[in-house]
């Protein structure tokens, strides 16, 4: 389903995605609500009040009609409203679907809807099979539209039969690393729409802040315009419960605009749907606030291959502000760098607890994220089997015990991805170490965290994988450590993290590198004394009364989580 990180991996039926006369492919379906749908076509502008019998608009994976229906029950009307034949509406809808059962299903359900709306039955058959196609939208020669709307598949592209993906990523260059196939389907989507035209998908959200969609969102920057993104992880959209981490997103074919950012609660319904369908399309509040969901207007919206922001109205005002003040963490000026432990692509092999597994000056005493789980380090005797040195490699005719204990294993070494791309070095660890960080003193701050919490390491130990590290030539680290241990590290992260259920925050480095700091030479000697002893002392509250007053914030409440 969505791409997510190999933490993230979401919990859809085994469906499939691709060619049906390829086995083993998965489809992905998951049905949309109809109120959800109803606010999909509201947001684009496809209402009956309009003459849409002049516009096309195309569903690319339109499975048995849950969009399919609603669209021609709109269209219908408008069709009376605008004195338009039945006849005259075979450019108004294009729809795909893989599979021809699904097809089948929803051109029956679309004739006998034209039929109830006074369509002849011959007419009506005609145009249920002229609108609805079987096929590959990603792989069709579409003709343009003037609005795209739709929950497409959600599926890995590693799940897609290997000749399909190929072509897949050819023709859809967006479609990187470990994409997810929705991401082509927005892709080609916005490459249909006729100028002005909206494209709205309700899928997941981790394009928008993962690094596999960079390439989508710098395509989306260069050419279209955001209109709208709504978060909608915890609400009941679809008619099967699935960790989706959902959204809608509105994008346009035309000039950039204000953007409206909101965030949907787990009570968010129909009605309050329709509430916020009126408010987008008065444009003359800048922002709405219910129970049930948050919204508001934002005038700059990030360009290029930036993460997107999805936070409460409030929140991003205040990132934004802080933003246009104040420097990011990582910084050639102050000499600040944010960095990840080392993968060693088998840790069972790499990692131990014996001092006596290999030569003493191959063990690298490493710290995990278990050892910092009491704010300071707590080191459980983990070491590193290291192969690496100053120079690279080490060659293992000078290290007896370590040649032995790689030989002994090393069928399963060389059985690993990267051992087998690179047969040559095949005993080396998926990231090389770097001797310097080792005895450098340095932040750490694990991954999954409901909050910040940086650990200094003063030296001697390397980072694990599921450690991030902060190393800087101008920062007391302590003092930095108050900083990121306060609500501000949260503010920043939260905004543009991918949000794991049960509130944890994935404190990446490219999230940590959005979190801005003040010049460390600004602080006021009691305000390093403070920030500095509030890290120790593991005072979250002390370390965020002390940092809003550095980034001129004093006026606001200072909640355990922004």
């Amino acid at each position: 389903m969505a791409g997510l990180e190999q933490l993230e991996l979401l919990s859809l039926p085994s469906l499939t995605v691709g060619h049906p006369q390829e086995p083993g492919i998965q489809y992905g379906e998951v049905f949309t609500r109809r109120w959800i749908v109803d606010l999909i076509l509201d947001l684009v502008g496809y209402k009956s009040h309009f003459d849409l019998g002049r516009k096309t608009i195309l569903e690319p994976s339109c499975g048995t009609g849950a969009f399919l229906l609603p669209i021609v029950e709109r269209l219908i009307k408008s069709a009376r409203r605008h004195g338009r034949a039945p006849e005259s509406l075979g450019g108004a809808i294009r729809a795909f679907d893989l599979l021809d059962a699904n097809a089948r299903v929803a051109r029956k359900s679309v004739a006998q809807m034209l039929e109830e709306g006074g369509a002849g039955g011959p007419t009506a058959l005609k145009l249920a099979e002229e609108w609805i196609s079987t096929g590959d939208f990603l792989l069709s020669d579409s003709d343009r539209a003037d609005y795209v709307v739709g929950n497409p598949p959600y599926i890995r592209l590693e799940g897609v039969a290997p000749k399909t993906m190929e072509t897949y990523r050819r023709l859809h260059p967006t479609m990187r690393g470990r994409s997810d196939i929705y991401v082509g389907f927005i892709e080609k989507g916005l490459t249909v729409l006729r100028p002005g035209g909206n494209l709205s998908f309700i899928c997941s959200d981790r394009w928008m802040r993962n690094q596999y969609g960079s390439k989508l969102r710098d395509f989306v920057s260069r050419s279209f315009a955001v209109d709208a993104v709504i978060t909608m992880h915890d609400v009941s959209a679809f008619e099967d419960q699935v960790s989706a981490y959902p959204a809608i997103v509105v994008l346009r074919n035309g000039p950039d605009g204000a953007a409206v950012v909101a965030e949907a609660g787990r009570d968010f319904g129909p009605a309050d749907a329709s509430r916020l369908s009126s408010w987008v399309a008065e444009p003359r509040d800048k922002s709405l606030e219910t129970s049930t969901v948050a919204a508001a207007r934002l005038d700059d919206w990030p360009q290029g291959p930036d993460l997107w922001p999805a936070a409460s109205p409030q929140r991003l005002s205040i990132v934004a502000d802080l933003e246009r003040r104040f420097p990011p963490l990582e910084n050639k000026l102050t000499g600040t760098r944010v960095g990840i432990g080392l993968a060693s692509g088998c840790d069972e092999l790499f990692l131990t607890t014996d001092p006596d597994a290999v030569e003493a000056d191959r063990l690298l005493p490493m710290l995990k994220a278990a050892d910092l789980a009491s704010g300071s380090r707590q080191w459980s005797g983990t070491h590193l089997i290291n192969p690496w040195d100053e120079h690279g490699l080490v060659d293992l005719a000078q290290f007896r015990q370590l040649a032995r204990y790689f030989e002994k294993n090393e069928a399963r070494l060389r059985n690993r991805h990267i051992a087998r791309n690179r047969p040559g070095t095949w005993y080396r660890t998926i990231d090389r170490v770097d001797p310097r960080l080792t005895d450098r003193p340095k932040l750490l701050i694990p991954d999954l965290k409901a909050a910040a919490h940086p650990v200094l390491d003063e030296g001697g130990f390397y980072p694990h994988h599921n450690l991030y590290f902060v190393v800087s030539e101008s920062w007391d680290l302590e003092v930095l450590g108050g900083l990121l241990l306060s609500n501000i590290a949260n503010l920043f992260v939260g905004t543009y993290c991918v949000k794991m259920r049960g509130g944890c925050y994935r404190f990446q480095a490219q999230y940590l590198r959005r979190i801005r700091v003040p010049d460390p030479e600004s602080l006021s000697r009691s305000q390093r004394d403070g920030l500095a002893a509030a890290f120790v002392e593991r005072d979250v509250q002390r370390a965020t009364g002390i940092a809003l007053q550095l980034y001129g914030l004093e006026g606001l409440p200072s909640p355990n989580r922004w």
